[in-house]
């Protein structure tokens, strides 16, 4: 193995540059160290230099499992430091210092190294690693060195022993670096060859940087050649890459709109008409809960400054003054909006401030100005261009940033022009903001204004508008390609879960869910009218949710998500890094529960270390619990740093497994807990056999817990993310309850704690019928606590055990819901919840 070590001026830069690199390589397998920055000053801010004793230490580290280290740099004195790096190491593996560039070498180089390439290989692709670019660029640019690309081999066709197939490229973007990165893994330990036909280039598929010089794009076709005692196996496996668009998407369909009774999926590209009535889009959904209102679109961003004109010399300097003064302005302005602010909102417009406050994106565009004389305001765009096409290719959480270097760029433009931003408007009535994107500024001032929900064509699940939209309780789907076509006043249904947005749905639908984005004040006490105690507590998904979840009354925590905590991750985080994320929920709620369900990766919420192998069936897939069958390291861990964060903090902390379906994997789990001091255990019971064998799971864990969503999706066999099967995911379903009813029962025989934490316990309706199954706890979003407990409040235990009983006899959801309703004395809410 071979070990890479990254030498930078910056540790921002150095960890920026490994984030992008490791996302090539998802099954690991490399070993890499940065060795980047000066310390920090005496008031914690990072200097820039790089440190030779620093780069020393990393290669010793690497020296102990590794044949060889080769070292990257990223400025002139980098390789001083390196050089002299080499002086003082105690090692003595070999060691190649790389004139390669940085970040593209680091990335070509990791690749390489996860390949098992030899040090001369990796050392060699990384400082061919600009051929792709240069390649693409070098007719265009004067000076640019000239690619060294190989020759075309036919050999492929001329070797008896080799396997060949033809290949298609299907993902919309071609052969780039994550593809490339994935041919090289998957092509490992083989001798393969790729060739784009009819009579382009050849290429070694272990070498990142020729697979880019290939220039594939989407409809070329591609020869694949291997050789060696698996041959057949690599490029079976290659070929099924490029069908799956390398996990990408392949070839786009167009929309094809139905009828209102049979909404359709939004799949690709835009139809030319406009979008109708009963039309579902589909997206992410970042932040949960239901909501329909007319929609609000927001204004489009400045337009862009004009290219073409010239400051003259004698004027440069005042452009650059007013570049400065807007500068200052901005950051002012965020200022005051972050003393405002709090929680995440005050965190992401600080760090907005700091952006607008950026020495560098000011020296950057005052540069512009005074050596190609650009206006104040385009100067400022085109640094913020380069800056925002930084971050976009470095993938992840960090292309998400783009939107604040956006939103930054626009507010100092429209300060130099002296001109108004565009922004969220002041509406009283509630609406939908429709947008491009959001800027953190625009994201926060959404606190207590009129927006219900969000719907946005870009961002990601760690976007800022997902963390403030998850912080505020609005209900927010993300990532929605026509969402820029939908008209002002429409009504749409924004459904968070689901991630999808419904054009003008059926108005018992929209009623039903303007009902439950109504919010009711709660008194933190849920109680039956002859005062039967029944816990409300909250779902949250991080601290901020958990602050948000106190403030609103929840007496604890029933459904803790800690894979919340660590999307944007691509390894899994350290135990000190989850002890810091479990310290800010559980102190959220001192004295009181705290239920946290380990890792649910998986699905429709994938961890890159966590779920690295394609599924053709995620959902019933190695997802949940399973994943320890693959990664036992990873639960150890997570139970190890629980019981750390529980010792910290005084609140009651019980742990559960999700996921779980025989006797076995729940008797495992409650041993792992509790060796480790988590002594109070329980289990999801989100598949049928889990609910069947509830009496059993009680014998081994303390409390069970009901996954509703995915209940439903099991016991019925409906994808619960495809809006077209709701009525099937209802959790009304006579189906459903009847299972719901096995556990209650068992928790009444073993006098043990049952919970609700689907969607189900949101429902005012269902609740008391929750109730008379044998439920002891809901958990719910905080913003529907006040509503389910004014339902139960009107009823009485005896109520809820004969509504109970009514729709255990039921055979459809009407008559569910009527039986219900007729015992407890109110209207049920028509349709279904999904």
């Amino acid at each position: 193995m071979i070990g890479v070590v990254a030498v930078s001026h910056s540790a921002r830069l150095g960890e920026a540059a490994l984030e992008l690199a490791l996302q090539m390589v998802q099954g690991g397998g490399v070993r890499v160290r940065v060795a980047a920055g000066a310390g920090s000053d005496a008031d914690g801010t990072p200097v820039l230099g790089t440190d030779a004793v620093a780069v020393a230490a990393a290669i010793d580290e690497l020296a102990a499992d590794c044949d060889g280290v080769l070292v990257l740099m990223d400025l002139g004195s980098a390789v001083l430091s390196a050089e002299l790096a080499l002086e003082l190491r105690m090692s003595d593996v070999p060691v190649r210092l790389a004139p390669a560039p940085f970040v593209e070498g680091l990335l070509a180089a990791v690749v390489s190294a996860a390949a098992g390439g030899s040090l001369d290989r990796v050392a060699q692709e990384a400082s061919a690693a600009l051929g792709a670019k240069t390649g693409q660029l070098g007719d265009a640019n004067a000076g640019a060195p000239a690619v060294d690309t190989e020759p075309v081999d036919d050999s492929s066709r001329a070797r008896p022993d080799a396997v060949v197939r033809v290949v298609t490229v299907r993902n919309p973007l071609g052969i780039h670096a994550r593809p490339a990165a994935l041919i090289a893994e998957t092509s490992a330990g083989a001798d393969v060859r790729l060739r784009r036909l009819p009579d382009g280039p050849d290429a070694a598929a272990a070498s990142l940087s020729r697979l880019l010089i290939l220039g594939a794009r989407q409809g070329d076709d591609i020869e694949v050649s291997a050789t060696g005692s698996d041959a057949e196996g690599v490029v079976e496996r290659l070929a099924a890459l490029f069908d799956d668009g390398f996990g990408e998407g392949a070839t786009e369909a167009t929309d094809a709109p139905v009828a209102a009774v049979t909404p359709s999926i939004e799949t690709g590209s835009p139809a030319p008409s406009s979008i109708v009535a009963g039309t579902v889009l589909r997206g992410r959904g970042v932040s949960g809960g239901r909501v329909a209102a007319p929609v609000v679109v927001l204004a489009a961003p400045l337009d862009e400054p004009d290219a073409s004109a010239v400051v003259a010399p004698a004027d440069r300097e005042s452009e650059v003054s007013a570049i400065e003064w807007a500068a200052v302005a901005v950051a002012d302005q965020l200022r005051a909006r972050t003393s405002a602010a709090t929680g995440e909102a005050r965190a992401i417009l600080d760090a907005s401030r700091l952006l607008a406050s950026d020495p560098e994106l000011v020296a950057e565009a005052s540069a512009l100005v005074r050596i190609k004389g650009r206006t104040a305001a385009r100067a400022v765009w085109e640094t913020a261009v380069s800056h925002e096409q930084g971050l976009a290719a470095l993938g992840g959480r960090m292309a998400e940033r783009a939107a604040d270097i956006r939103d930054v760029r626009d507010r100092i433009i429209a300060e130099i022009l002296e001109i108004d931003v565009p922004g969220v408007p002041e509406r009283e009535e509630p609406f939908v903001l429709v947008a491009l994107d959001l800027a953190p500024a625009d994201t926060a001032a959404l606190e207590g204004g009129g927006c219900v929900g969000l719907v946005t064509k870009q961002g990601g699940p760690t976007s800022h508008t997902a963390i403030i939209a998850r912080s505020l309780g609005i209900p927010a789907v993300v990532g929605v390609a026509r969402a820029t076509e939908i008209s002002p006043d429409v009504v749409v249904l924004v459904d968070g879960d689901r991630g999808t947005v419904e054009i003008e749905p059926d108005p018992v639908r929209a009623d039903a869910a303007r009902a439950e984005s109504v919010v009711v004040p709660f008194d933190g006490e849920g109680v039956l009218a002859d005062g039967h105690r029944i816990r409300l507590i909250a779902n949250v998904g991080g601290a901020a949710e958990a602050v948000a979840g106190a403030a609103a009354g929840a007496e604890g925590v029933g459904l803790f998500r800690t894979e919340f905590c660590f999307l944007d991750r691509v390894d899994a985080p350290s135990i000190d890094e989850q002890v810091a994320a479990y310290r800010g929920v559980l102190a959220a709620f001192p004295g009181r529960r705290v239920v946290v369900r380990t890792l649910d990766a998986g699905s429709d919420k994938p961890l890159p270390f966590a779920n690295a192998d394609h599924e053709d069936n995620p959902a019933l897939g190695v997802r949940g619990l399973r994943i320890a069958r693959r990664s036992p390291a990873l639960l150890d861990d997570q139970l190890r740093a629980l019981a750390q964060a529980a010792e910290a903090e005084s609140a009651v902390v019980e742990v559960m497994a999700p996921m779980v379906a025989t006797v076995e994997e729940a008797r495992a789990f409650a041993e792992s807990a509790r060796a480790v001091g988590l002594m109070t255990v329980g289990v999801m019971i989100e598949t049928p056999s889990a609910a069947l064998l509830a009496s059993e799971m009680l014998e081994v864990v303390d409390f069970v817990s009901l996954g509703t969503n995915d209940l439903a999706q099991y016991t019925l066999a409906a994808d619960r993310l495809l809006a077209e099967l709701g009525e099937l995911n209802d959790p009304w379903q006579p189906a459903v309850l009847r299972l719901i009813g096995a556990v209650g029962a068992a928790g009444r025989t073993w006098d043990l704690p049952v919970g609700v934490c689907g969607e189900a316990a949101a429902d005012p309706a269902l609740a008391p019928v929750l109730v008379g199954l044998g439920v002891t706890s809901l958990s719910m979003t905080p913003r529907a606590l006040g509503r389910v407990a004014a339902a139960l409040e009107a009823v009485t235990e005896a109520q809820c055990r004969a509504a109970a009983e009514a729709v255990l006899k039921a055979a459809t959801i009407a008559d569910a819901r009527a039986a219900a309703g007729r015992i407890l004395g109110s209207d049920t809410v028509s349709g279904p919840i999904a």
